[in-house]
């Protein structure tokens, strides 16, 4: 009953504005700065031991503060084939079903709504694999590379912006299919296709990432498309290549019989930037 009563409230909430303000004062400076990080470090449990700047009166905003770097050699490599990009929870993963993705027990979106509606794209993807990763809002948040991959496009796909934690998705039908989010599509030599999808939810202000800096700035309300060059935009395992302000997900779509997920994975456990994802199940190279 409870969790039900929070996702009716998130219905009514007015979400929008909400995360508008949200980022118009996340951006901002102010001798108040330094007292909303203290406030948010305390609130959420923050390990301030791994970030590069662990000074809370160094940050000249609050944004600065939420994608801080870490130390180096914080988060090391494994040595596999696929590593997890980020640190967070993991919500669902395994095999696409035909097009149909898991989102939590009971409810599933499809491929294609999650590809703003991109049915020949969607299909690069059928029957293949998926991992969907939650970050909290006490995580790390910027965004790494599972793998070597080049860059042919992104697009921004205009939606809702209910929470993306665990009780809305598991109270809201869709959910990740619903929600404003940001489609990189990558190839790779060695593992094919690849789509790494930045989902936004409440109050995550913007979506950024490394090649294009924010995305969603203007939240125009319209689909919007771009195309990438051949060696424009190529990234190696452990880059990074996006950040989110404030918490959300990351979707992880991959071809047909290309990863096999690392065993000790399971729903709800925490993971971390840099450990083994999956090994390859065998060598494809995307055309």
């Amino acid at each position: 009953m409870f969790e039900r009563l929070k996702i009716l409230a998130q219905h009514a909430m007015p979400k929008r504005r909400l995360t508008e303000f949200a980022g118009r004062v996340a951006a901002s400076s102010g001798r108040w700065t330094p007292s909303l990080i203290r406030w948010f470090v305390a609130r959420y449990g923050v390990d301030l031991s791994e970030a590069e700047n662990s000074d809370i009166r160094s940050y000249a905003s609050f944004n600065d503060f939420f994608t801080r770097p870490l130390k180096a050699g914080a988060r090391p490599l494994a040595e596999a084939d696929f590593i997890c990009p980020v640190d967070g929870a993991i919500s669902r993963f395994g095999a696409i079903d035909d097009h149909h993705i898991v989102q939590a027990k009971g409810h599933h979106f499809t491929t294609a709504a999650i590809l703003g509606g991109d049915e020949t794209l969607a299909a690069t993807f059928r029957d293949g694999s998926f991992a969907n990763l939650y970050l909290s809002p006490r995580d790390y948040h910027r965004l790494h590379m599972p793998c070597d991959g080049e860059l042919f496009r992104m697009i921004y796909v205009p939606g809702a912006l209910f929470s993306v934690n665990p009780t809305t998705a598991r109270g809201v039908p869709g959910l990740f299919a619903r929600n404003e989010r940001v489609i990189c599509l990558f190839k790779s030599a060695t593992h094919g296709h690849c789509a790494m999808i930045l989902v936004g939810a409440t109050i995550v202000g913007s979506i950024a990432t490394v090649w294009h800096g924010v995305v969603n700035a203007k939240r125009s309300g319209a689909i919007s498309e771009w195309s990438y060059a051949p060696d424009q935009v190529v990234l190696r395992m452990g880059e990074e290549m996006g950040r989110f302000l404030l918490g959300s997900t990351i979707v992880m779509l991959f071809e047909k019989q290309t990863i096999a997920f690392n065993p000790e994975w399971f729903p709800e456990r925490p993971v971390r930037l840099g450990e083994a994802m999956g090994t390859a199940m065998q060598k494809k190279a995307a055309e």
